[in-house]
């Protein structure tokens, strides 16, 4: 992630995020997308004008078409990063976790959380 940033703004560009929640639509993904764009604004960052959803609890990360959405927008030079709540709305689990850092750090795309309380 720092590798990332410190590329974007050498080159004095805004380092995008792309919003991820995992959460039913309505008040709550209104609400985890507030904080979202808060916390980017806090840290400098833009948020993209396309935000990223899949509903409810956690299924395999691999049936979560939003997230695969916001991973291939991102790859695409639509965004720097992904910018989710916590962790666990990608994954609990540690070797799919380090899965997506390797698949996503490969293609210059960083993953980043809000801070945890």
């Amino acid at each position: 992630m720092t590798s990332i940033i410190s590329a974007v703004t050498r080159n004095r560009w805004s380092v995008l995020v792309a919003p991820y929640v995992l959460t039913q639509p309505g008040a709550e993904r209104i609400a985890d997308l507030h904080l979202i764009r808060q916390h980017a604004e806090q840290a400098g960052w833009q948020v993209t004008p396309s935000t990223f959803a899949d509903i409810g609890q956690p299924p395999p990360l691999a049936q979560r078409s939003g997230f695969a959405a916001a991973c291939r927008y991102a790859a695409q030079g639509h965004a720097h990063g992904i910018l989710a709540i916590a962790q666990p709305a990608i994954t609990t689990d540690p070797q799919t976790y380090a899965y997506v850092l390797d698949h996503l750090g490969r293609r210059g795309v960083f993953l980043a959380y809000l801070p945890s309380a």
